[in-house]
């Protein structure tokens, strides 16, 4: 029998039910495992999501034809029995599984394991066949607890706010900054947010995610607070907006952090080291909770994972070769 699930030169197709996932080319019918620009791309004929991510494609994509689905909830398409299943990544992300005739495959998307408070929380999916990012796939990326990095943020901010120094934060403008803002301490002072981060926060909001109160500020709108904490999108740090706030602490968060030459090349005064991807061992605990003996390596560091798999674990890994950036990515080298 045909492979359920093969890579093609526009992405991951079942021929079964004739659609493709988080396609990076123009197909008639796309499964969406979030809204990250680098797997919810424009052009499709129609678009499934779960119900939690279409406000953010809709959003981002404007008029499209998009249907939703709840987490959990079988839909038959042609011959494929189809659901979607919480990756923790982002609110509204999905894990796709797909089964045909008994044979089940799942297609990871992006994802972490350690539950952030906002996002649905990672659930392990039983199947024959995991195909799966891997960011970071390397030992050297072990993430300390959430809460660890949420207090060297807040003491940071603090330690400017009591300088009389604006603390400005670059973050992923979709999952990053939302969990930033639910998770530090908003008794510090005021949050302000750039245009890109507020939109997405009332997308959200208007979904019922719980975040505390943020003010959209404008290049215009006057003299900042001096206490406040300023989450922007890692590009727009360096512009004529940031500039406006005058004397600055400048901090980046993203996996990447961890990473001296990366954190050095940003020139920021902090980096904090706190990603939406899976580390090294989520990744491998991930795999193992599958319970499937092949693999497949999508983005990041694919071709060794791919090594580590089959020598260490005995799993038949194969590198599929996915054009994913991954949102720590675009993080790193936004502009």
């Amino acid at each position: 029998m045909a492979p359920i699930l093969t890579h093609t030169d526009k992405g991951i197709y079942c021929a079964a039910g004739d659609f493709w996932i988080d396609p990076w080319r123009p197909v008639p019918r796309a499964l969406i495992t979030h809204g990250h620009a680098d797997h919810a791309r424009p052009g499709m004929g129609a678009y499934l999501a779960t119900h939690a991510a279409l406000p953010v494609l809709r959003h981002r994509l404007g008029e499209i034809d998009a249907e939703g689905i709840s987490y959990g909830e079988t839909r038959r398409i042609g011959a494929a029995s189809v659901s979607f299943h919480p990756a923790g990544h982002v609110p509204g992300s999905a894990q796709i599984r797909v089964e045909v005739a008994g044979e089940v495959w799942v297609v990871s998307g992006d994802y972490k394991v350690e539950p952030d408070g906002l996002s649905e929380p990672f659930e392990p999916v039983r199947c024959h066949h995991f195909i799966t990012e891997c960011t970071f796939g390397l030992p050297v990326f072990r993430w300390q607890p959430q809460a660890t990095v949420m207090a060297q943020v807040n003491d940071w901010w603090r330690a400017n706010a009591s300088a009389g120094t604006v603390s400005m934060l670059g973050a992923y403008s979709l999952g990053k900054a939302q969990r930033l803002i639910a998770n530090i301490d908003a008794a510090i002072g005021p949050i302000l947010t750039h245009g890109a981060v507020e939109a997405t926060n009332a997308v959200l909001r208007a979904q019922g995610y719980d975040l505390p109160d943020t003010i959209h500020w404008t290049s215009d709108a006057g003299k900042p607070p001096r206490d406040a904490l300023v989450i922007a999108p890692p590009g727009a740090l360096d512009g004529q907006w940031a500039r406006a706030f005058g004397t600055r602490s400048t901090a980046f968060a993203s996996g990447w952090m961890g990473v001296r030459g990366i954190r050095r090349r940003r020139a920021g005064d902090r980096g904090f080291v706190i990603s939406d991807h899976a580390d090294w061992p989520g990744l491998l605990s991930a795999i193992r909770d599958t319970g499937a003996e092949n693999v497949y390596p999508t983005h990041g560091y694919t071709d060794i994972f791919a090594r580590y798999l089959s020598s260490e674990l005995g799993l038949n890994a194969q590198v599929w070769e996915a054009e994913y950036g991954g949102d720590d990515a675009e993080e790193v080298d936004a502009a």
